[in-house]
């Protein structure tokens, strides 16, 4: 059975056609196009498609499409700038040579989106906090923590 979905992308009214069973990764991977938002695990455990909903950070693959009407989703390819300027915490990872292979990119970069929005000068206890639902089989987080760290000192600035 398929329903009509309206929610806001990126800043963008979307209505879009689901099927019952879909989560909300399958929604903007597979409905939308979307696809800087990946599957790592599909049931919770990895962070890799952590997107924010109503500024929040969720796993898209535990939240059904159903859920998703009147919600607000910003997910990775909505940070960028004009002319697709990389958002501080993406520069800043970028910088601080914080990714490796990127798969798990996207969802630290919205955990990190998160928590900045809340708290815009995080100790590195609370941004360790933050990405812990984050998993990286790359980088062993030292430099990840040292990206989000400096991306906040650069929204700060701003």
């Amino acid at each position: 059975m398929k329903t009509l979905i309206t929610c806001t992308v990126n800043g963008e009214e979307r209505e879009v056609l689901a099927d019952t069973r879909d989560t909300l990764l399958d929604l903007l991977r597979d409905r939308i196009g979307l696809t800087g938002t990946k599957e790592g695990c599909g049931n919770g455990n990895c962070g890799t498609c952590t997107v924010l909903v109503d500024g929040a950070p969720v796993n898209a693959c535990l939240v059904l499409a159903l859920e998703a009407p009147g919600c607000d989703i910003l997910t990775i390819e909505g940070l960028a700038g004009e002319g697709g300027r990389l958002h501080p915490i993406q520069q800043a990872l970028v910088d601080c040579n914080g990714t490796q292979c990127g798969f798990c990119t996207p969802g630290i970069v919205m955990s990190a989106k998160a928590l900045l929005d809340e708290n815009p000068s995080p100790s590195e206890a609370e941004i360790r906090h933050a990405v812990a639902g984050n998993l990286c089989r790359c980088t062993g987080y030292g430099k990840i923590v040292e990206a989000i760290s400096a991306a906040a000192a650069t929204i700060r600035a701003h």
